[in-house]
């Protein structure tokens, strides 16, 4: 039984290693390959972060400017209409 099994463990490692080598040849070949599809997603990501960014802080410029426009328009003519009374009745 003993023989056996030392017989068994000797004939095994040889049928493995042949195995393993290529393996590993495969699984480098492949994490590489992995690797580029990881950073392809990471760069869309990024993109579309920037992309949600900018979009965001456009928007959010486009309506400041607006309400601040606004409100300069209505203080502008607030101060016309002031300036019209005051010359029509000098205090």
């Amino acid at each position: 039984m003993t023989a056996l099994l030392g017989a068994a463990l000797m004939v095994t490692p040889a049928f493995a290693f042949p195995r393993a080598q290529s393996d590993q040849g495969t699984s480098a070949k492949q994490d590489m390959k992995q690797a580029g599809r990881d950073t392809k997603y990471a760069a869309k990501d990024a993109g579309r972060g920037t992309k949600k960014g900018t979009k965001k802080a456009y928007h959010s410029t486009k309506k400041g400017t607006k309400k601040a426009w606004h409100k300069t328009k209505s203080t502008t003519k607030g101060a016309v209409h002031g300036a019209k009374q005051g010359a029509k009745e000098p205090q």
